[in-house]
């Protein structure tokens, strides 16, 4: 249990009762639990790569507004006109914000989490796979280092982090779940090296009905092989003897061998843990891109900018919220929800400022007022009035 001075009068806050077991449980120094082989499978590894790239450019693109104050109880005051420079134009002295968001959201990817140190002036990345974490037996988190060597606050660091089945303190990378896929495509990978590094199919087969000592096998092949390299297009020889007969052995394909098939269910796996539609990376005239890349917004980019904008509220106490007005496949949206405004503020609902607050927009001078619906005029204004004629106003 713990005292606070909050604006003046002293609050009392219960702490987790369970916290020193949790911090016993998970450890004292918590690191990176991404293996680095993540990083070499988004070199080496065609749809890692590309999935990876279509989220963290999807996800790095967007830029975001700053509303209204919502807490005063937060580590950092800095003014809304200096957050919003911060989060869409100058992070730090150092990177634009393009480059600072392709950087965080990668680690988000590959590592599952995000650590950025804020020095009160500026936001800095700090890689994920270099950061351990200490937890704290009272409250969460007793300080974050990096390498093993510069300690930070808590107050100083913002974490992101996405889920994971087994700690609390860290996230787990996306693709964790097909690492299974990755290692067998690694595998076909260097077997087609191998294939056709060491002209696996033979070409030449060559009889005798002598029986040849291995030293005379391993002569002759290397003279063929000096002809008839490899590398160079030509299948390696082979020696039969002892009456030994060919049999079909030329026609072998990597059709035959099903690599083809096979490496396109690995990438579809591969894309999926990612959260990326595989149809998306298959291109041609389809009808059904269009649904895909809105569902890939909606279901993988989207749920990742609200982690991040939560974050960020937390720790800048400010009302932030990503402009997806550019995005054209969440247009549609966009325009069913101007829709239902209109009709809310037509029908006297909300006032025009405030369908222009849930927009996103400034207020308007003059835009307080709830319209009064005018089916027929006058009518909404004065019972009274409208309606048929009298008598009277006819002449009669």
């Amino acid at each position: 249990m713990a005292w606070y001075n909050n604006l003046g009068s002293w609050v009392r806050e219960k702490l987790n009762p369970a916290q020193e077991i949790i911090r016993r449980e998970q450890g004292v120094n918590i690191g990176s639990a991404a293996a680095f082989s993540y990083r070499v499978a988004f070199q080496k590894l065609e749809a890692v790569n590309r999935g990876t790239s279509m989220l963290v450019s999807a996800c790095a693109s967007l830029d975001y507004d700053v509303k209204n104050k919502l807490s005063t109880d937060v580590v950092s005051g800095i003014r809304q006109k200096t957050l919003l420079n911060l989060l869409n134009y100058n992070p730090n002295p150092f990177q634009s914000a393009q480059e600072f968001r392709t950087a965080i959201f990668s680690d988000l990817v590959l590592d599952g989490n995000i650590f950025m140190y804020y020095d009160g002036a500026h936001l800095y990345h700090l890689p994920a796979t270099n950061v351990q974490i200490q937890p704290d037996e009272k409250t969460f988190i007793k300080s974050y280092t990096y390498n093993n060597s510069i300690t930070f606050k808590p107050t100083e660091i913002i974490h992101i982090k996405d889920l994971n089945s087994e700690s609390i303190y860290r996230g787990s990378s996306r693709l964790e779940s097909c690492s299974r896929s990755m290692q067998i495509m690694y595998k076909m990978q260097n077997f087609q090296d191998s294939f056709f590094e060491n002209g696996a199919i033979p070409g030449i087969v060559l009889t005798s009905e002598n029986t040849l000592s291995a030293q005379a096998k391993e002569k002759t092949i290397q003279n063929w092989t000096a002809k008839y390299n490899p590398k160079n297009g030509a299948k390696r020889p082979m020696i039969l003897d002892s009456g030994l007969k060919p049999s079909n052995l030329l026609n072998t394909s990597f059709q035959e061998m099903d690599f083809d098939t096979s490496i396109k269910s690995h990438d579809s796996k591969i894309l999926k843990a990612i959260g990326v539609p595989p149809i998306l990376l298959d291109g041609g005239n389809n009808a059904n891109i269009s649904p895909n890349l809105r569902l890939f917004y909606l279901e993988t980019v989207m749920p990742a900018i609200r982690r991040y904008t939560s974050a960020l509220e937390r720790y800048f106490g400010y009302d932030i919220d990503a402009i997806t007005s550019n995005v054209s496949s969440l247009q549609p949206e966009l325009k069913d929800i101007a829709t239902y405004h209109s009709t809310l503020v037509n029908a006297g609902i909300l006032t025009p400022n405030e369908a222009r607050v849930e927009l996103r927009y400034d207020k308007i001078a003059g835009m307080d007022e709830i319209r009064i619906p005018a089916n027929i005029a006058g009518s909404a204004v004065d019972p009274s009035q409208g309606g048929a004629p009298t008598k009277d106003s006819m002449g009669n």
